[in-house]
């Protein structure tokens, strides 16, 4: 939501410029950078911000991989720096192994993930397959839906992974080319304002030779599950951070983009329609197309995909009379989607007993047009009259496929 006021403050530039003018502002004390389509622009732009003499006290490494990129981040959130990078697609599975190594070490690396499809075959457009697969690592994921939620969420994660009773890397996820290549009106932030709002980072442990300690060293079976144990422990209470401090934000800078997730015409919703990232924007379109119709169609947008906010989506949802969700990934084997999947897990065990439908849609950059959110809808009411309870499926693949 943009403050009518800031209206005047928009410029327009690309999507992938507003990030790195984002974590310009955020200080990094190091950035490491590897080029892989379609991140490089964000990169490429910190790049000229060091140049230029724009972002002081900052060491900006050019590496020779993604593996490379996350663990020189490592090394340096080890000695208190702030640290950023971007990456994407294959670039973020490269880095899989020391992902699990940022988050139990507990080190704050923050990173704008482009999502892009993963090969094969080889596709460079936009899925959400690379972040989904690394859910399981202990990053906090925040998915947006705007190219100004992308820029104004960097702040703010590093607000949320940077208290001391969290201490976890983050992931902003952008969808690839549809929000990194796109020319779009942005309010750019404002330095001061960041300042106000993100303090500097005081680590309260860091490897020092006057204080010496010891990083993610050898665990016994009676040492190491206590370590799991606290990473959860920390995630869960990210779930709290991330809604206080999007509100924090709000009063200072004038934007909400949701917390932990969202609502778009959902208070009196009949249907409700859940998804994550850029997609929202088309089915919000649908909606209107309803609503106009004087039927009664929501969106339930889900930021947080780690930490999972089990609690809000169902009191989002309890008074809908269907759901249908929407997932840009599949897990191949369960013929579901990650979101569809956390859901149903939702209503395990719950009060509330709603038909639940799961569509996987828009691998590899296919277009997610209005009269496939259309076809969504249609099916999700024909769910809702015959009493399925829950159901996934492909969306729009073609017949002689099946």
């Amino acid at each position: 939501m943009i403050n009518p006021a800031d209206k005047e403050k928009m410029v327009v530039v690309e999507g992938s410029y507003a990030v790195a003018h984002s974590a310009k502002t955020c200080h990094p004390n190091v950035i490491s950078a590897y080029p892989i389509t379609p991140q490089t622009h964000i990169v490429e732009n910190l790049a000229q911000f060091i140049a230029d003499g724009k972002i002081p006290n900052c060491e900006y490494l050019n590496v020779e991989s993604e593996f490379s990129a996350i663990s020189s981040l490592i090394g340096a959130a080890a000695v208190g720096a702030r640290t950023y990078s971007a990456t994407t697609s294959q670039g973020l599975l490269l880095m899989h192994e020391a992902l699990f190594n940022a988050s139990g070490m507990r080190f704050p690396i923050i990173m704008t993930v482009t999502n892009r499809a993963v090969s094969a075959p080889i596709n460079i457009w936009n899925d959400h397959q690379d972040a989904i697969a690394q859910r399981d690592t202990g990053w906090i994921q925040l998915y947006v839906e705007d190219v100004q939620e992308a820029s104004d969420t960097l702040p703010q994660i590093y607000k949320i992974a940077e208290d001391h009773e969290i201490m976890l890397p983050g992931m902003v996820c952008m969808d690839g080319y549809i929000l990194s290549h796109v020319y779009e009106p942005v309010v750019l932030l404002e330095q001061n304002l960041v300042d106000n709002f993100l303090p500097p980072f005081h680590p309260e442990n860091v490897l020092d030779p006057e204080d010496p300690k010891t990083f993610g060293a050898f665990a016994t079976p009676d040492t190491y599950e206590e370590f799991r144990y606290l990473q959860e422990q920390a995630m869960q209470k990210t779930l709290p951070k991330i809604e206080a401090v999007a509100k924090e934000f709000e009063e200072v800078f004038g934007r909400f983009h949701g917390g932990l997730v969202d609502g778009y015409m959902i208070e009196d919703a009949e249907i409700v329609i859940m998804g994550m990232g850029s997609v929202l924007g088309t089915v919000k379109d649908v909606v209107d197309q309803y609503r106009a119709k004087g039927e009664k169609i929501g969106v339930l947008k889900v930021r947080s995909f780690r930490p999972f906010p089990k609690e809000q989506i169902l009191e989002s949802i309890q008074n809908a009379h269907a759901v249908v969700v929407l997932d840009k990934n599949i897990s191949i084997g369960t013929n579901e989607g990650a979101l569809f999947t956390e859901t149903k897990s939702c209503l395990y065990n719950s009060k509330v007993r709603i038909p639940l439908v799961g569509y996987t849609l828009g691998h590899g950059g296919r277009d997610i047009r209005i009269e496939s959110i259309v076809k969504v809808v249609e099916g999700t009411k024909a769910a809702a009259k015959t009493g399925i309870m829950v159901e996934s499926q492909f969306l729009d693949l073609k017949e002689e496929l099946l």
